[in-house]
Order: C-alpha cells, then structure tokens, then sequence
C-alpha cells in the first residue's frame, strides 16, 4: 500500500475521547496540491471525534481548507475556500466474496458511499481526510475572468451563438 500525503495512523484499540486534528504542513499541502492538481494549497485543517459504533468506527467532523486552483476556461489562478463536514465510517475489510457473477447486481445503500475499510488494528486518518478534501474540490471551476476568456477565445455559451446555422435553428424554433 502506498502511503498517503497526509499519513495520519490511528490504533483502533487506543481511540481517544479528544477530538483529533490534522493540519497538513507545507510539504504535505505542496504533494496534496500536486496530487489534486491544485496550484497551491494555502491550508487544510480538519478536526475529527472518531467513536466506535458497534463494529465499526465513525468519523464526524469538521474540514477547513484554502487553496488556489486553475480556472477551467482561462487557466489563471484564483482563491478557493471550503469549510465541509465528515462524516465516515471505517469498517474492517470483509473477505472477498467467494465467486461474483459479472451479470450479478449488487445494491448499495446510501451509507455504503461513506465507507472506508481498513486491515489489522490501524487505520489511515488522514488519507480519509484528504479524499473528503479531494471530493470537495470542483475540477471545473471558474474564476473571475472566466467570461472574459471565454469572448477572447472565441467560446459561446448556449443561447448566445449567431451565424448561419444559428439563425436557421431560431427560425425553427419560431416555427
């Protein structure tokens, strides 16, 4: 198994009744950003009550983060903040399945998306930390100059096109 960027190894036997919190240091925020091809990460903070729960262990907190990220359409810069809920569940892994039929079915219920499984008595925190950070970023987001770009370049978004082919759709539509 390849260690994470924000490697954060918790004893499932030794939980704490303290909130835990992780806050990435600037060379693991430099290889979150480049993991998440992110321009810069400025800060990423996360505080986490872990409780066991039957045969599980539940992760609820809290995330905080600030970044920099590539607008989509013009590829300059520009500040991103989120601040985001945790809410997983480690599980121990279960074996494999004895024989899955490709055609078989399997249903999941809403809960089961939240779910990350772990081997022996240690988990990694905060490789669930960065995946919740990693979902919470927006792969096609825009910056302020956005529209800007998209007039430079010559990109039109739908309702404002014109030429030829253009005018016949409207004449259609009319119609």
């Amino acid at each position: 198994m390849i260690e994470s960027e924000l490697h954060f190894p918790v004893k499932t036997k030794t939980l704490k009744e303290d909130p835990y919190i992780i806050e990435a240091s600037e060379a693991q925020r430099v290889a979150l950003a480049e993991r998440f091809s992110l321009s810069e990460i400025k800060s990423l903070r996360a505080e986490v009550m872990l409780t066991p729960k039957g045969g599980h262990i539940a992760a609820e907190g809290s995330l905080k983060a600030d970044w920099l990220q590539p607008c989509a359409v013009s590829g300059e810069d520009f500040p991103v903040s989120v601040q985001d809920t945790i809410d997983i569940r480690f599980i121990p892994a279960a074996p494999p399945p004895s024989v899955v039929s490709a055609d078989e079915e399997i249903e999941l219920d809403v809960d089961d998306f939240d779910e990350i499984e772990f081997s022996g008595d240690t988990f990694d925190l905060g490789e669930a930390i960065a995946q919740t950070f990693g979902l919470a970023i927006d792969p096609y987001a825009t910056g302020p100059r956005a529209d800007t770009a998209r007039k430079e370049k010559g990109i039109v978004t739908e309702g404002e096109q014109n030429g030829p082919l253009a005018e016949m759709l409207a004449a259609l539509k009319k119609d």
